[in-house]
């Protein structure tokens, strides 16, 4: 008879690399097209802009461009594992599988959040490198790249895993994807300098954590900032930290899970 200790890391690792293994299944629809959408992103902007100015001193549009687009990949893909991944479960009615393992409430948060992060971490990875063949940039702080990208992906992830709990249907899912997490990505300084904006619309960009990743992403890269670098790192935290605890109190009461 197992003996199982204050954190069941036998269960949490089966259920993280089950969360992996879902997504590398099926590589071609979970790396392989993200990489591709980022791509024509890329060529329609080069395409139709070129490599005219920014809007930022010393950094081209391609170059301010591409860590935009590595950033957006990262957040998207990350989502969609954890949300898929409960809402898939709930309509076919196999949740209880993995609500009846000898999992807690933490254990099952971070396994999911775990599986999120490496499907965003794996389709950043692919984007930065084919993007960075096209347009070769050196990444001048590897810390802050590094930091935002996984602290980014785990926001999302944490929103995909509160927004699969949520949803009962995909039409839910598909609705907070396509009204909440696309617009607060794409109006968050992906394609554009928040400078450029109205200063009613630089305090909406500022009011979003998600500029915050990808400004601190971009910085990584191109070492140019919209806002306070450090002010984006704790904001970042503090957002990962709150969505954790409503992540984790939603499976702890077992909200739309056991009743």
């Amino acid at each position: 008879m197992r003996v199982i200790g204050a954190v069941n890391w036998v269960g949490l690792y089966t259920l993280t690399a089950r969360e992996i293994g879902r997504f590398m299944k099926v590589k071609g629809q979970t790396i392989s097209a993200p990489v591709i959408s980022a791509l024509l992103y890329y060529l329609v902007f080069s395409v139709a802009i070129g490599d005219h100015a920014s809007g930022v001193p010393g950094v081209s549009f391609l170059q301010f461009l591409a860590p935009g687009l590595i950033i957006m990949s990262v957040a998207q893909n990350a989502f969609a594992n954890t949300s898929s991944s409960l809402v898939i479960a709930k309509v076919q009615g196999n949740i209880v599988d993995v609500l009846m393992a000898p999992l807690s409430a933490g254990e099952f948060t971070v396994a999911y959040m775990a599986g999120g992060v490496a499907r965003g971490l794996v389709v950043g990875a692919a984007s930065a490198v084919t993007l960075l063949l096209l347009i070769p940039m050196p990444v001048q702080h590897p810390f802050h790249a590094l930091f935002h990208a996984v602290s980014g992906s785990m926001m999302l992830a944490l929103l995909g895993l509160i927004g699969g709990i949520w949803a009962d249907r995909f039409d839910r899912l598909a609705a907070a994807q396509n009204f909440i997490i696309l617009p607060l990505t794409f109006l968050s300084g992906t394609f554009f300098s928040v400078h450029q904006l109205p200063p009613e619309w630089q305090f909406l960009c500022h009011a979003n954590p998600i500029f915050y990743m990808i400004d601190g992403f971009r910085y990584g890269f191109a070492g140019i900032a919209d806002a306070d670098i450090h002010l984006g790192a704790a904001v970042v935290t503090l957002t990962n930290l709150a969505l954790l605890t409503i992540a984790y109190v939603m499976l702890r009461t077992g909200y739309k899970l056991k009743s």
